[in-house]
């Protein structure tokens, strides 16, 4: 698949070439254009060094494979392993039945798995909360950052994240998004790579259905005016540039999706 992936990046690319038949090139780097007409500098360096680490990662993959399967070996022609466990426990347990009958070593075994399985729960419980600290500030400060959303969207940060937040995961400590259909969004400037927030942002906001309610006007208007301010006189009024509360009642209705 990330085969078919590369081959269908390669063969949609065309070269942005300017009067004097040159390469047009952006902080050094060759500029390509996509079907859909965006543009974007091609970061070769970059993808020599992403393809050289999937080539490393892959052999990784493969030896730690053979190594399994080396070691499975050991194991043929064991097929039910949990009797083969017992098995195991029983002995250990004759063999020590000299210091201590068997059945004194099963409770003192109990109380073990018992202090652990505590210890283990709280350890889990830190963990999620840990996790849920991660969460939000790698994905609600990047809501709260974002330059994009700033700048090209008319509504505040904190309902964008309502709306488009669910699309984003934090993974192995990074900011990963996923687009409308579960795939993950990839960057078109950094071939193998992932999107960062701001350009994940753009792809979410350009497939979604209602971005021209969301988008900042272009004109004399201003991002609360999107339709030219003198059109349908049943659009719902609000305050953008007002209070918390304001901003809330006025997008929600305008934009019910955005509930």
């Amino acid at each position: 698949m990330a085969q078919k992936r590369a081959d269908a990046w390669r063969y949609t690319l065309k070269l942005k070439i300017d009067e004097q038949g040159h390469a047009v090139l952006q902080d050094g780097k060759p500029v390509y254009i996509h079907d859909d007409g965006k543009e974007v500098p091609f970061d070769a360096p970059g993808t020599v060094a992403t393809i050289t680490r999937l080539n490393s990662e892959a052999k990784v993959h493969r030896e730690g494979k053979e190594a399994a399967e080396k070691l499975l070996k050991a194991f043929d022609g064991i097929e039910d392993g949990a009797a083969a466990k017992k098995a195991l426990e029983l002995v250990a347990n004759l063999d020590s039945k000299k210091l201590v009958d068997a059945g004194e070593i099963d409770k003192v075994k109990a109380e073990i798995s018992k202090a652990f399985q505590a210890q283990l729960d709280e350890a889990n419980g830190k963990a999620t909360t840990f996790e849920k600290q991660l969460y939000d500030e790698k994905i609600g400060g990047s809501f709260a950052r974002s330059k994009l959303i700033a700048e090209k969207l008319a509504i505040p940060a904190d309902m964008v994240q309502a709306r488009f937040g669910q699309a984003f995961r934090v993974e192995e400590g990074k900011t990963v998004a996923y687009d409308q259909h579960g795939n993950k969004i990839y960057s078109r400037a950094r071939p193998g790579e992932v999107a960062d927030f701001d350009e994940a942002m753009e792809t979410l906001v350009e497939q979604y259905p209602y971005r021209d309610q969301i988008l900042k006007s272009s004109g004399g208007n201003g991002g609360s005016a999107p339709n030219g301010g003198g059109g349908n006189p049943n659009t719902p009024k609000g305050d953008l540039g007002g209070s918390k509360t304001e901003r809330v009642a006025a997008l929600a209705a305008r934009f019910p999706d955005l509930k």
